[in-house]
């Protein structure tokens, strides 16, 4: 799984003044709303006790208290409150818990996990249709129990659409896929690929006036996790954006943004919603029994044809980020799948401007103790 990269972690819609708690590359986190409607994302994890922050109560204006002993904390992590402390009794600076950068775009909730500065961070992507007032969006969910590279790679993939969707999506009689071309730059790689469709049937069967022999599908993929799916229809354009979020080595939610510039009126959208749901259950059984379950570092592990090209341009770029130390995998992942030896969480900004608390937070991650600092400071 990579880090130093933003993850849409919520739709927008779905995140209020109430604690919602999301988890993203094995780890749990708090998303709230300011009174403002700013949104904050915290660790949801407690330093004092290990509470989980997204079972307490906000206070006031920007702060949540934590259900366990009522310890406050700000949108950047510090605490402003222990209720056990005397009053006059100062609060240790190490009492923190993590905070993440947070932006709100294209209805939804990005986090950047990762503790690079901000002129470091690669870019969000753009959908350029989410401001466009031709097109209209619909928005879906469902879960898989697969490693996310493996869900990624699935929608990328062109080949299986005539197997796998070969009612809906995909011709059997025509499974040939032509060379493409790939654009890529270093966050980003697409390709305009022609396929053969099957014959219209339902709501859509009425737009066709004759059935095309062929249509342009796009796709690509944006690090780290989301994949572009750009269907060119006769009577107009669906756009999916697939986003992959981990949830653990081996469970993924699917968030999937779609948008449409036919059929744009809200009566339509339960049948947008269904066509989506209709793909996702026919590629849930085939990529939760992949195997291996890990995506293979080396690419000579798996057989890549030309057909294969967006995927074998992913897997090249991954090893990339690999050796720059964006990895986060292994024995550093550690969730409710299994046992808790301890608890982890991915590196914020914080850690690189504050080296103290940098210190402080390694111990705690490896499951040691911090030192007499904080207790000290607090006697001080």
């Amino acid at each position: 799984m990579l880090k130093n990269f933003w993850y849409a972690v919520e739709f927008a819609h779905a995140v209020t003044r109430a604690p919602r708690k999301v988890t993203c590359l094995g780890q749990d986190f708090v998303l709230y709303r300011k009174r403002s409607g700013e949104v904050v994302c915290l660790s949801d994890l407690c330093v004092h006790r290990g509470g989980a922050l997204s079972m307490g109560r906000l206070v006031g204006d920007e702060e949540i208290a934590c259900p366990y002993h009522g310890w406050q904390y700000g949108p950047d992590g510090g605490c402003v409150k222990i209720p056990a402390n005397p009053e006059g009794r100062g609060i240790p600076r190490k009492a923190r818990v993590d905070a993440y950068p947070v932006r709100e775009e294209y209805g939804l909730i990005w986090a950047f996990l990762g503790d690079l500065p901000e002129e470091e961070r690669p870019p969000l992507p753009h959908f350029p249709q989410h401001d466009d007032p031709a097109f209209r969006a619909v928005y879906f969910e469902m879960e898989l129990d697969a490693n996310y590279e493996r869900t990624f790679e699935n929608v990328v993939d062109a080949a299986h659409t005539p197997f796998v969707h070969g009612t809906s999506f995909g011709n059997p009689d025509k499974p040939e896929i032509p060379d493409y071309e790939i654009t890529q730059d270093e966050w980003h790689a697409e390709a305009d690929i022609l396929l053969s469709p099957p014959p219209a049937k339902g709501l859509w069967k009425r737009l066709y006036k004759e059935k095309p022999e062929q249509v342009v599908v796009t796709n690509g993929w944006y690090l780290p996790n989301i994949v572009k799916l750009h269907v060119r229809l006769p009577f107009g354009d669906l756009i999916l954006y697939d986003h992959n979020v981990p949830i653990s080595q081996d469970r993924t939610l699917v968030k999937i943004v779609g948008y449409r510039n036919f059929f744009t009126g809200k009566w339509a959208d339960g049948n947008a919603l269904k066509r989506i749901e209709k793909i996702l259950l026919q590629d849930k059984p085939v990529v939760e029994s992949q195997r291996p379950e890990l995506l293979p570092y080396d690419l000579s592990d798996e057989l890549h044809l030309r057909s294969d090209a967006l995927q074998v341009a992913y897997r090249r770029r991954r090893r990339e980020l690999m050796a720059d130390g964006w990895w986060v995998g292994d024995d550093d992942v550690v969730t409710g799948d299994g046992p808790r030896r301890r608890a982890t969480v991915i590196p914020s900004p914080a850690r690189r401007e504050d080296p103290e608390l940098a210190r402080a937070w390694l111990h705690k991650s490896r499951g040691e103790p911090a030192g007499n600092g904080a207790v000290e400071k607090e006697r001080a």
